[in-house]
């Protein structure tokens, strides 16, 4: 048997209580659905479990396009504007890629908040940050771009740099950090200590190499996808400041010309998605860590005591993120409470686990 049919006898298999749907010819839809990544990146992963279930629970009355990388749309402000004008369906974009449009996204971007992937993946399905995220996005491009899920696109943001080991905030100290174009990411590194540095993504290789930036704030599969350790990045440290949210975003105007069993099919194959860019990461790091260190990188756990020294260290980014991004104070408030929420509850479980 193909390895396509497996996949689609498995999407099948995970389709239950579904209600019949009509024949293809009668409810041809298709979607155009695109990831600025390779296929060797958890986006890929995430876009062909979406693309298989969706088809195989709809019987082939919604069928889905992938197009990995730049075929149809380059910067992501260049992407979101083809999924408001709809001549794209389904993107990926990270929390700073949607903050031009979208301040309020850059929540995600707050450091040292969220402790591990566990109680990251409870605050994505067991809380109503993603409804609460979903409704502002709505509202700030005029019902334009609907966000489906929320996944995960890299693992965890580590500092790494070129230079030196970081074990506390004063390494950082004078060093070029590279941060994308948004405010909250260069106000994190310039609070420690750190000159922040815009430069493109596709920049950053060389970059590192001539001396331009000195570091980044990266994941390690990103980090060892891109060769940057050929380039001089060889010390690492993994503090874990933010969590590499993923927003899965779609034409709005597409959605709600679904019927109701239509909408189920792309509700569930967005959360089949979800859970398979949780995975992905956690997969890809352990080969990529692996790497790392045995082409001489320095790979540096801090200590509970330094990890509270960067926590202290950045505390002016939450207090400029309540005042320079509206409703900044009230989001802020409610990430906290739902992160506090996903921590009773999977402290609880665990609890009952070990009884």
């Amino acid at each position: 048997m193909k390895l396509s049919n497996i996949l689609k006898a498995g999407a099948l298999a995970a389709v239950t209580a579904l209600p019949s749907m009509a024949m293809a010819d009668a409810h041809a839809m298709n979607i155009r659905a695109t990831a600025n990544s390779n296929e060797n990146d958890e986006d890929y992963d995430g876009l062909v479990v979406f693309k298989n279930y969706v088809e195989a629970a709809s019987n082939g009355a919604i069928t889905v396009e992938l197009f990995i990388g730049t075929q149809l749309c380059g910067a992501p402000d260049e992407c979101i504007q083809g999924v408001a004008d709809g001549t794209i369906d389904v993107y990926i974009s990270t929390s700073s890629g949607l903050a031009n449009i979208v301040p309020s996204v850059q929540i995600f971007d707050l450091p040292y908040l969220m402790s591990d992937d566990r109680i990251a993946e409870e605050v994505l399905t067991s809380t109503d940050l993603t409804q609460d995220l979903r409704s502002k996005i709505l509202a700030d491009t005029g019902d334009t771009v609907r966000l489906m899920t929320i996944g995960n696109t890299g693992g965890w943001r580590n500092f790494a740099n070129t230079q030196r080991r970081i074990a506390e905030p004063g390494d950082m100290e004078g060093l070029k950090i590279r941060t994308v174009v948004a405010d909250l990411p260069q106000e994190l590194v310039r609070a420690l200590g750190a000159s922040p540095t815009p430069i493109p993504w596709p920049e950053l290789f060389t970059s590192l190499q001539t001396g331009v930036v000195e570091g980044s704030k990266n994941g390690i599969t990103d980090i060892m996808g891109m060769k940057f350790p050929d380039a001089g990045l060889q010390y690492m440290t993994l503090d874990g400041h933010a969590y590499m949210a993923a927003l899965w975003i779609m034409n709005n105007e597409k959605f709600q010309s679904m019927d109701d069993d239509m909408k189920r099919v792309i509700v569930d194959g967005f959360a089949a998605l979800q859970q398979a860019t949780f995975a992905s990461p956690k997969r890809k790091s352990i080969a990529a860590y692996e790497e790392f260190v045995s082409g001489g990188g320095d790979l540096y756990v801090p200590t509970p005591e330094q990890k509270t020294a960067f926590q202290e260290a950045a505390a002016p980014v939450y207090d400029w993120f309540a005042s320079n991004v509206d409703g900044g104070e009230e989001m802020l408030a409610n990430f906290r409470a739902a992160i506090a929420s996903a921590e009773e509850s999977v402290g609880a479980r665990r609890d009952a686990d070990l009884n």
